[in-house]
């Protein structure tokens, strides 16, 4: 069978993505995601569906199929390597790497993809905090979403949604404010009036939308007592 093209890898990664951050993957959430208009999803997924990638239940629920789901965590695995590879080692910005790796994981061959990962220092996550499959390592279904904290709570970020990082902009903002997954957070203030959270993060003053909070997700509780 004919290997995908890079844009159903991307697509088989985006749904893997949804389906490990716990949301139900439907034909408009996966267009947002991709940032592509809905009937130009809907057909990619149907075309994906008529390869055997994708199934579709009849309230049209996308589910990745054993073939789909094999070549969704090897495509995510690459990227999410190359993200670390290109932090770590050679020294790019969140945003530069996140868009390199793009273009990156579609040419790792399997002996790269070995030589890469020793070099990054056998990482288990993305510089994001989104575990790199074949590592063990799994999401922790025990951290709460940053949206959630009250004034005056403490916890230390852990994920950033792989939604976050398709707005560069964003991307770059967070890293420039430290807000890094291992990094303690406080939450100074949130105004429901106007969606946003005063955070203090490594000495920076955040503020923060909800709406971007709501897809970052914390381990609640002091540092210095959560081990």
């Amino acid at each position: 069978m004919q290997h995908p093209s890079a844009t159903v890898e991307d697509y088989l990664q985006a749904i893997y993505s949804l389906e490990g951050e716990g949301d139900t993957v439907i034909s408009a959430r996966l267009a947002r995601r991709m940032r592509v208009t809905p009937p130009t999803a809907w057909a990619t997924v149907r075309r994906m569906a008529r390869d055997g990638l994708v199934s579709l239940d009849s309230k049209k629920i996308i589910t990745l199929t054993e073939r789909g789901r094999d070549l969704a965590e090897n495509i995510t695995r690459r990227h999410r390597l190359a993200e670390r590879f290109l932090c770590d080692v050679m020294g790019l910005g969140w945003a530069e790497a996140h868009e390199e790796a793009h273009h990156f994981e579609h040419a790792i061959t399997p002996r790269l993809e070995k030589k890469i990962f020793e070099l990054a220092g056998n990482p288990t996550t993305c510089p994001h905090g989104s575990p790199i499959p074949g590592t063990g390592a799994q999401l922790a279904p025990d951290l709460v979403l940053l949206s959630a904290l009250k004034n005056g709570d403490h916890a230390v970020l852990e994920f950033i949604s792989e939604e976050l990082e398709e707005d560069m902009e964003l991307l770059k903002y967070l890293e420039r404010s430290q807000m890094t997954p291992g990094s303690p957070i406080y939450v100074a203030e949130t105004s429901l009036s106007t969606g946003v959270m005063m955070l203090e993060c490594n000495g920076n003053n955040v503020p923060l939308g909800l709406a971007v909070a709501s897809k970052i997700r914390v381990r609640a509780g002091h540092p210095e007592r959560s081990a």
